[in-house]
């Protein structure tokens, strides 16, 4: 269901990068993070056009509209220069999103292993905002070895050139999950 009677999407199978680790990572076949996502799921959607999302429900980030071709430009205000009122409206929606479970994710309470190669399901619900710090933790979390020790030497979202565009990525979700908490599409981070 990716949107495929709409024409949002098309459901198809996760191609992960076969392009090897960088040096700074010795190891293969240990990290549930190597071929993301493949040990969780090896299907996903496809969105046409500026639709987005894990089922293509979604305009693409600057779009919107029924069919998300109304462009929208966000300005971010500079926190310094906010307003009593708007960072007090600031903290009341992440408090907000501290209370609310998010109808849409969850997460793993497990690795892969512990997880019995997906024959056991570790899952568990999260609020919309330590959906975002498990997020963050998760790809930047040290790689757990098969011995038991971790290989602390690593942080895939930031010794990376993934870096910038992820953390992107990162802080734009991470708005359009507190939008959707709040019921404000005018909210942005600052």
């Amino acid at each position: 269901s990716c949107g495929e009677v709409s024409g949002r999407g098309v459901c198809q199978d996760v191609v992960p990068s076969n392009s090897p680790v960088g040096a700074q990572f010795p190891f293969s076949g240990i990290d549930d993070r190597e071929n993301w996502p493949i040990v969780f799921y090896n299907r996903t959607c496809q969105c046409q056009g500026n639709f987005m999302g894990y089922n293509c429900g979604e305009c693409r980030f600057g779009y919107t509209g029924p069919n998300c071709t109304v462009r929208r430009n966000m300005i971010r205000k500079e926190i310094f220069r906010m307003t009593t009122a708007e960072k007090d409206k600031l903290i009341a929606y992440l408090n907000l999103a501290k209370r609310t479970i998010s109808p849409d994710y969850v997460i793993t309470t497990g690795t892969y292993e512990q997880m019995n190669n997906g024959s056991n399901p570790m899952f568990a619900d999260i609020n919309v905002y330590d959906l975002f710090v498990w997020l963050h933790y998760y790809a930047s979390r040290d790689a757990f070895l098969e011995d038991g020790s971790v290989w602390a030497n690593i942080d895939f979202a930031h010794e990376a050139p993934g870096f910038l565009p992820w953390h992107r990525f990162f802080l734009l979700l991470w708005e359009r999950e507190i939008q959707k908490v709040t019921g404000d599409d005018n909210f942005n981070i600052p």
